[in-house]
């Protein structure tokens, strides 16, 4: 019962910040919009990560991230290895597709990649500082992409808040209803890693703070509508 809830409330989080990310780029403008190379690149290389443990037996154990090993390489190809099952492994790569996708088009494809290998890098040195030295706050159990796109997700949910706090439409009722789905990432987040120990809620939280850093520094708090084969952004 406890992993089903687990689950349960894991896949609710992801579900708020897609619907966030969906809100924030317009969903009616998605059949106008360039394909999101960064996107496809970092979901090509999931599924090159998949191919590769079906095909090397020993893959795991030279990639993912134990403590109880040593290589450098480990926190970064341990993201795209994936231990949840064949369910949790299509789970994993069919939102860090989707994820990654809407980042492209709001954050652009380098900012996107930065952010992204923020996800990878950040959470391990965050919870040092904070005294999380035993991947308590790890999502992937030493493997796995899901931490990384609940980290990249969190930051578009953060840009959403941040377009509907400016934009001094917020006491209409569909600026409201996109505050509420935003602000709801991070108090979420937190309330399923004090409950469960959930770590996909604390790399949230992360992310939804970076996500507002890099808006107030690029100034990014919106994506307009994208015509046929342009790339949309817009500066507040």
């Amino acid at each position: 019962m406890g992993g089903l809830l687990f689950n349960v409330t894991t896949a609710a989080l992801m579900m708020l910040m897609l619907n966030g990310g969906l809100a924030l780029v317009g969903q009616d403008t998605l059949r106008g919009r360039r394909i999101p190379w960064a996107a496809v690149g970092l979901t090509a290389v999931a599924l090159a990560g998949v191919i590769t443990q079906l095909c090397w037996s020993g893959a795991m154990d030279a990639l993912d991230s134990d403590p109880a090993r040593s290589g450098w390489w480990r926190t970064v190809t341990a993201t795209f290895m994936q231990n949840g099952g064949p369910l949790g492994g299509a789970w994993n790569i069919a939102t860090l597709a989707v994820i990654a996708a809407l980042a492209n088009w709001f954050w652009g494809a380098p900012l996107t990649l930065g952010l992204f290998l923020a996800s990878i890098l950040l959470p391990e040195y965050i919870d040092a500082l904070f005294g999380e030295n035993g991947h308590g706050t790890d999502p992937r159990n030493f493997a796995g992409s899901s931490g990384a796109t609940y980290f990249l997700a969190a930051t578009l949910s953060a840009a959403l808040l941040l377009r509907t706090l400016r934009t001094g439409r917020r006491h209409d009722r569909e600026s409201l209803k996109e505050t509420l789905l935003a602000a709801a990432v991070p108090a979420l987040g937190l309330a399923i890693w004090f409950a469960q120990s959930n770590g996909h809620g604390l790399v949230s939280v992360y992310g939804f703070a970076l996500g507002s850093a890099a808006c107030t520094l690029t100034h990014r708090t919106s994506a307009r509508p994208a015509p046929a084969g342009e790339v949309p952004h817009e500066a507040a």
